[in-house]
């Protein structure tokens, strides 16, 4: 990962860097806010609760309100891309589509569920129009991320740059791998914790994707 990364220089690098600088703050942002909120409201469970969830209840409007932020901060990461690099088409139109998804995952909350919030019984609950919004946003963001990290991934390995391509290549499909595993696990804890493991590990990807991009531009 140490290669240098191709550049666009048809752009002067500070209308660039602003984009792929949200590239680089957008999952730690979103991860942070997510976490704070997992450690601190009543009845949440990492091993049982998706992250998502946490936009019910009195407080959610807290992670509502981090879809949103941390979306506008990928949907800017992806113009970044589209530039950085040109040409980029594919890679920023899939990583922008991903985070629309994550605006799409604020309209449509999550249905509450697995006990949370705090008084919702156990189960998976009643499954209203809104989850099922929630649900298929979230495939289609998540898929489109995926796509996104191999059509990188393959640009890298064109290039010659194996070290890129290899860590793109293992980190979507740790996360392809985790959703699946989420979306037909019933709610099993492990399923929970290793969907946990790939949201961080696609964020980081993203992140250090976009530092090494900005350090680069001309």
């Amino acid at each position: 990962m140490t290669e240098q990364l191709t550049h666009s220089a048809t752009l002067p690098a500070i209308r660039v860097r602003p984009l792929l600088t949200a590239g680089v703050v957008a999952g730690p942002l979103y991860v942070v806010v997510a976490l704070a909120q997992a450690f601190t409201r009543e009845g949440f469970d990492l091993t049982r609760h998706s992250w998502s969830l946490l936009a019910n209840g009195d407080l959610g409007w807290i992670q509502s309100a981090n879809f949103v932020v941390t979306a506008l901060a990928t949907i800017a990461c992806a113009a970044g891309l589209r530039r950085a690099l040109s040409p980029g088409r594919w890679a920023s139109r899939l990583v922008g589509a991903f985070g629309v998804s994550m605006i799409g995952a604020a309209i449509f909350p999550a249905d509450p569920a697995m006990g949370f919030p705090a008084g919702t019984p156990e189960g998976p609950g009643v499954i209203t129009m809104s989850g099922i919004g929630h649900l298929a946003v979230g495939a289609v963001g998540f898929l489109c991320m995926v796509a996104a990290c191999y059509v990188v991934a393959s640009r890298f390995s064109r290039e010659g740059r194996r070290g890129w391509a290899v860590y793109s290549r293992v980190t979507c499909t740790l996360f392809l791998g985790s959703f699946v595993g989420i979306a037909s696990g019933g709610g099993a804890a492990w399923t929970t914790i290793a969907f946990v493991v790939g949201i961080l590990a696609i964020w980081t990807w993203l992140s250090l994707l976009s530092l090494n991009l900005s350090r680069n531009a001309a």
